[in-house]
């Protein structure tokens, strides 16, 4: 069967790609953005990208079209879908209707974290030799792809996000999944161009959380007073609790203030005995410690006893595009990271903080998602940057507001700039050795990650 997916390069509808493709599909695809990760190990994997959206690419007609939800009516191609006749299905409902049936899924939901979970659950239960499928919006590097289908006798995990599942399905992607366990991490205020106001989410959250069978479980994150609403509206299935609080099932207890060090405590039911065990690992930040909770949960559901998982940990590599080291020059570090959101910012840059003892930590930071071009949260861009030394503002095209005050208001530890090349010289110029330059957006930033060591290699060898 020849499969087109039309936004084909979405972190969920390239992965969705792969898994076409490894179910024996010639597989097609189109999009108006086509960068890396996704696009290379699409490429990698034989499968068609076409930049743009035109009617030509239906041509010939494909068996089925899967259109992602980024497309809407008044697009080229998708005007052209309707008009043909083409049968067409959304990325959700075909993963529910050919991946999950029959599979024990694990989907992990949440405003922030569900890649870096995902992966984390993945890898536990692969280093438990249970070769689960997954389908994880970023390329775990412990897998090198973002989807497999796995054994199929084993667990599934899937990115459970809650935007919305396309232009003729508005339900959030999540309720097609029907998990046996699902990870609710942490709930906030997002997507403001799909969901008024915070109640709207949780309103999806609760459908979520109607489909989780009596005999599943939800595994939920405490002190998260929007997930304690989402619980009041009901709930059948067993609910477990992780995170900080004496009296959750899942505890953490921090020994470095870096949080790449850990206790983990889980408290059996009265037919148990209490557990415990430390975690080293290589990421930082105690919202990734926190993840890492969630994970060891879900995997202890599967059979993996807490000292495996907690072993296998320190072998976890962070996913694509989360702290990820791109490259370091003259002990210049560049990192990129997948943070667009007031709270995943201060997230990343406070466990950032806590481990760059020497040196300084420069933050290069493009508002790009929907929610941030609206302005919904560009109140707390300021707080959110609270431990950078400097932070190298990127006001992309198209955002609905200024960032001009927002900068005003650093006191001097501020920059903005609306041209790619003059903020990579401004970083450039200002950076020393020991220093930690973290670039965090959900996008391709215009290649700034490589722009930014090309040019740390030149200053190099002009000081040689």
């Amino acid at each position: 069967m020849h499969l087109h997916i039309i936004g084909i390069c979405g972190t969920f509808m390239g992965s969705l790609a792969l898994l076409a493709r490894e179910l024996g599909h010639e597989v097609s695809g189109s999009d108006k953005n086509v960068y890396p990760p996704m696009s290379t190990q699409l490429t990698d994997a034989g499968i068609t990208l076409m930049e743009g959206y035109t009617a030509e690419h239906l041509s010939p007609a494909p068996d089925l079209v899967i259109v992602g939800n980024a497309l809407s009516r008044g697009n080229a191609e998708v005007e052209a879908l309707l008009n043909s006749g083409v049968p067409y299905t959304s990325g959700a409902q075909w993963l529910a209707e050919h991946v999950l049936p029959g599979r024990r899924v694990i989907a992990v939901a949440g405003t922030h974290g569900k890649t870096t979970t995902a992966s984390v659950v993945a890898w536990l239960l692969e280093s438990a030799g249970l070769a689960p499928g997954f389908l994880i919006g970023g390329v775990p590097r412990n897998f090198g792809v973002s989807a497999r289908l796995g054994d199929p006798q084993a667990p599934f995990i899937v990115e459970a996000d809650e935007y919305d599942t396309a232009f003729f399905d508005k339900r959030s992607k999540f309720v097609h999944y029907r998990p046996r366990i699902a990870i609710l991490n942490n709930l906030e205020f997002d997507h403001a161009d799909i969901f008024p106001d915070l109640a709207a989410i949780e309103r999806q959250f609760h459908h979520l959380i109607r489909t989780v069978p009596s005999q599943g479980h939800l595994l939920v994150a405490d002190e998260q007073p929007a997930l304690d609403r989402v619980l009041e509206q009901g709930a059948w299935t067993p609910v477990a609790r992780f995170g900080n609080q004496n009296n959750s099932q899942w505890q953490l207890r921090l020994e470095r203030a870096d949080a790449s060090r850990f206790q983990v405590i889980h408290c059996a039911d009265e037919h148990g005995q209490d557990e415990d065990a430390v975690v080293e690992w290589p990421l930082t930040g105690e919202h990734n410690a926190r993840n890492a909770l969630a994970a060891l949960a879900a995997a202890h559901l599967c059979g993996v006893d807490l000292a495996r998982g907690c072993a296998a940990l320190a072998r976890f590599e962070t996913p694509k595009r989360r702290q990820e080291v791109r490259g370091e020059i003259n002990g210049i570090q560049v990192i990129d990271d997948f943070a667009h959101h007031p709270t995943a910012i201060a997230a990343t840059l406070k466990g950032l903080r806590a481990a760059t003892t020497k040196g300084r930590l420069l933050a290069v930071i493009e508002p790009r998602s929907n929610t941030m071009r609206l302005g919904a949260l560009r109140e707390r861009l300021l707080e959110s940057v609270a431990d950078a030394d400097a932070v190298f503002w990127f006001q992309p095209s198209g955002l609905d507001w200024s960032m001009e005050e927002l900068v005003a208001e650093q006191d001097g530890r501020g920059q903005l700039f609306s041209e790619i090349t003059a903020l990579v010289e401004a970083v450039v110029s200002q950076a020393s050795p020991l220093d930690r330059i973290v670039v965090m957006s959900n996008g391709g930033f215009e290649g700034v990650h490589e722009r930014l060591l090309a040019a740390l290699t030149i200053a190099k060898e002009s000081q040689a």
